[in-house]
């Protein structure tokens, strides 16, 4: 795989992170399907459709999160033509995720990842977790994610992952998908100052 399309693959989340000249986030959809490790356009578009859909059925406009947007690309004569993509809000990425592929390594970790980042903004406005000190707050923390990771395992086991060795390289894969190529044990260390 020569290095573009490595680097591209291992883009983490946050690096394909756009900003309109309103100065909101965005997403393009075909960057995001690199990254979440979708080789075809249609399956990932099937994805994009139950995102939408859940979308829909939790009373929010889908247009305000999954906004049509066309990209000019290259072809090999030097001419362009125009491909379909979207412009994704943080919460149609979420839904992605959700809907993906969970056999997918990068699936399941950011299924996880999105789970312990709104749990984050729920603790935020939570007062009694406020109250506690650090110490404890990291505690509680860690629990929560160890409660996260034993739903990755079952997961991982529903996707014919078998073997201890089979789960950690699906656990790496899974990191390096997010993390830009960095392997869980370089990650393992951020995990600890929760």
């Amino acid at each position: 795989m020569d290095n573009k399309i490595e680097k591209k693959h291992y883009s983490t989340f946050e690096e394909i992170k756009q900003i309109n000249s309103d100065g909101q986030e965005f997403w393009f959809a075909r960057d995001l399907q690199a990254v979440l490790d979708y080789s075809s356009w249609d399956k990932f578009k099937h994805v994009i459709r139950k995102a939408v859909m859940a979308c829909k059925n939790s009373k929010q406009i889908s247009d305000n999160h999954f906004s049509q947007a066309g990209k000019m690309v290259g072809l090999g004569s030097g001419s362009q033509r125009k491909i379909q993509d979207y412009a994704l809000s943080r919460y149609a990425c979420y839904l992605i995720v959700q809907n993906g592929d969970s056999s997918k390594p990068v699936i399941a970790n950011g299924q996880t990842y999105f789970a312990i980042q709104t749990r984050r903004q729920e603790l935020v406005g939570d007062q009694s977790f406020q109250k506690l000190s650090e110490d404890k707050k990291r505690t509680f923390l860690r629990n929560e994610l160890k409660e996260h990771n034993k739903q990755l395992v079952a997961a991982a086991q529903q996707a014919g992952v078998e073997t201890h060795l089979d789960f950690a390289i699906f656990q790496n894969h899974g990191y390096k998908g997010l993390y830009g190529g960095i392997d869980a044990i370089l990650k393992r260390n951020w995990f600890v100052i929760l």
